[in-house]
């Protein structure tokens, strides 16, 4: 029970000696990146940068106990961040005091979705989305956390509700920059990105983060009209659940949801991939569990909705990450932050903290993989660069629904014209093959072997029909046996059925017998329960290839008074 519902309680009570040393590097690695990443992303998020270490502890010390992957790190990120923006400022319209209190809201809103969905088993969900809309969905989301910046790294007023009327606002007013805001950002993020590439184990937000505040301090370009973070309260805020009585919950509710999907599917995708190098395996349906307790956590101490962060995970796997302890270690140093550290965090300027989002942004952008999409199959690269603009335009929430529907429609379209085959026998090979596929293929005179490689809906139920016909009528020498492969077709609807017996009965009315092969169990008691069985007749009904073939023989031989004419090689 501990190893089903609690396996990071489970590991540690297994834990070896020789991990320790890796987890507790980690946990510092991950710490020292974090905490400027969290205050930036809580900007992001529209909420004071003190708020991003609020979301932090509790989402870290719950994953590390309900958590399925030793190597996540959850907590703020950026999709999450750009979701609460966007959602909170529906909710609350123009009123800035009730901010907070929604961000928080709509963390536990996601964290009793989670819940719902563990309970349901509602693991399927992390299948969602396809690569390439996940791929241009982080693409889309990267766009717009940069230009969420652009007037952090400019100190221009940049207005607008939208990602184009931001960029126009932003370009209009370049002659209104602020230059030594422009010229913190810009060298923050040189330096961020030397770090990266010279030292890429060292914690190089920290250390951009610690150089801007020393240049804050030493050059006193906040009298320049540099601006900081500010006065940052310490220690924890007290356990409290929000007010929800002035929250619409018909817009609370769907924000959540697509919240819950972005995080959830975030989290499963990324912890597969790391535990596939390790051999570990990911439960799905715990993640719900994980991850909506995260969010309760967050909630409950004036957070906002979290999910995984790549780029933490995978700097404490460089570092050395065996288990969910250095998660906790990480919790710890992040609390010892708020305590102790506030007076120094205040010195941070904003601009760097921009800077620093548009860095992790960049790096969300895989331009690797859109090239390996590219080289792949062209389609799929529009997919992915459609969910990117539908981000860009329509924003986070309404991107997603469309992510959602791009992935469905893709999904219909493959199903709805697949590929298809006539079978015959390749000298040197056993059994049947695609004789489009071979130069030496040949068919059984008379006898047509015919495979859709997909299961029969209504979506593909007219494409069949039209493409088993015309394989009919290219046949040389003519069909006397159509024999559907149906090794392929493992669902079928009513409106399949109706296609299968439309086909069936335009044959008969030709002369043509219809025949099934390779039927499996739950498909003949489909098509026993419509009749489709009765009309065919039980003995046209075959369990292999080879006996179909051989009962075709033995039709033709009966019927022509003579053997068929070739035989199996």
């Amino acid at each position: 029970m501990m190893g089903r519902y609690l396996p990071g309680i489970s590991v540690l009570r297994g834990y070896q000696r020789s991990w320790l040393r890796g987890d507790l590097l980690a946990g510092v690695t991950v710490a020292a990146y974090m905490v400027p990443q969290v205050m930036a992303y809580a900007e992001v998020a529209g909420l004071p940068a003190i708020a991003g270490l609020w979301a932090a502890v509790a989402p870290l010390v719950a994953y590390a106990i309900l958590g399925s992957s030793r190597q996540l790190s959850v907590g703020p990120e950026s999709s999450t961040a750009l979701i609460t923006a966007t959602a909170v400022g529906v909710l609350v319209g123009g009123d800035q005091q009730n901010y907070a209190g929604a961000a928080a809201a709509l963390a536990l809103a996601v964290g009793a979705i989670c819940l719902i969905c563990w309970l349901a088993r509602l693991g399927f969900l992390a299948n969602l989305l396809s690569h390439p809309v996940l791929i241009g969905y982080m693409t889309g989301i990267a766009g717009l956390m940069i230009v969420s910046q652009l007037g952090k790294v400019s100190g221009i007023a940049v207005e607008g509700d939208s990602v184009l009327s931001e960029l126009r606002s932003f370009v209009t007013h370049l002659g209104e920059a602020h230059l030594p805001t422009v010229l913190v950002a810009a060298g923050t993020f040189v330096l961020l990105v030397a770090l990266q590439r010279l030292l890429p184990r060292w914690p190089g937000p920290l250390i951009a983060m610690v150089l801007a505040a020393v240049a804050v301090a030493v050059l006193d370009v906040d009298q320049m009209g540099v601006k900081t973070i500010g006065p940052v309260p310490r220690g924890l805020p007290a356990a409290a659940i929000p007010d929800f009585s002035t929250i619409d919950l018909g817009t609370l509710l769907p924000a959540a949801l697509g919240v819950t999907i972005v995080a959830y599917t975030d989290n499963v995708v990324t912890g597969r991939a790391f535990a596939a190098r390790r051999r570990e395996v990911i439960d799905a349906r715990q993640e719900f569990l994980a991850l909506g307790a995260a969010n309760l956590g967050a909630g409950l101490f004036s957070g906002f909705p979290v999910s995984s962060s790549g780029s933490r995970t995978v700097i404490g796997d460089a570092v050395g990450s065996r288990t969910q302890l250095y998660s906790l270690v990480t919790a710890a140093i992040v609390l010892l932050t708020m305590l102790f550290l506030g007076p120094a965090l205040a010195t941070f300027p904003l601009a760097a903290l921009g800077a620093l989002v548009v860095f992790a942004a960049l790096r969300l952008i895989d331009f690797a993989e859109l090239r390996r999409i590219a080289r792949f199959r062209r389609s799929e690269l529009l997919l992915a660069l459609a969910t990117a603009a539908a981000v860009l335009i329509f924003d986070v929430l309404y991107g997603i629904a469309v992510a959602v529907a791009l992935s469905i429609l893709d999904l219909l379209r493959r199903i709805a014209r697949p590929h298809d085959g006539i079978l015959g026998y390749v000298p040197g090979l056993a059994g049947m093959h695609d004789i489009d596929d071979y130069a030496t293929g040949r068919q059984v005179p008379g006898l047509l072997v015919y495979r859709y490689d997909a299961p029969l809906f209504f979506a593909n139920a007219e494409d069949f029909k039209h493409r088993a016909l015309a394989s009919v009528d290219a046949a040389d020498p003519p069909v006397e046996w159509f024999l559907l492969n149906a090794e392929a077709n493992t669902e079928v609807d009513l409106t399949a059925v109706d296609a299968l017996e439309e086909v069936r009965r335009t044959l008969a009315g030709r002369g043509i017998v219809f025949a099934l092969a390779r039927v499996k169990f739950e498909l003949r008691e489909i098509l026993a329960s419509a009749g489709f069985i009765d009309r065919i007749g039980e003995d046209k009904v075959f369990m292999t290839l080879p006996t179909a073939v051989e009962a075709y023989q033995q039709w033709y031989a009966a019927r022509h008074g003579s053997e068929t004419p070739t035989e199996e090689p």
